[in-house]
């Protein structure tokens, strides 16, 4: 089974957004928007932008895979994810989003592109 891990290391296989998408699944989507509207304080979170396939998957993304940092900077290295890079341990911004994601950088390693 291939993983399915975002940029910066989240398990795309258990994100809420991913899961509401693939099954099409309205309650899904509107939990999920309302708990990261919350999280994230911000009102644009509505039901209707929980659609992601994964940043780094064909298909529709999340809105904020868009702007995204740590997505822009993989990309414009020509890498799959933030584990090719060797700035990894020393990286400020995925590191801000691996102190509340700490597996991430478990997950970004265990990938293998053989």
């Amino acid at each position: 089974m291939n993983k399915i891990i975002a940029c910066c290391g989240i398990d795309c296989a258990t994100c809420d957004a991913r899961t509401a998408t693939i099954n099409n699944d309205n309650a899904l989507r509107e939990q999920t928007a309302s708990k990261w509207r919350e999280m994230y304080n911000s009102a644009d979170i509505t039901a209707e932008t929980i659609n992601c396939t994964g940043c780094r998957a064909d298909g529709v993304k999340f809105a904020h895979c868009f702007e995204c940092e740590i997505r822009k900077c993989v990309k414009s290295k020509g890498y799959n994810t933030c584990g090719d890079c060797s700035l990894l341990d020393s990286c400020e911004i995925v590191g801000a989003l691996l102190k509340y994601v700490p597996e991430g950088r478990a997950n970004l390693l265990s990938l293998n592109y053989d």
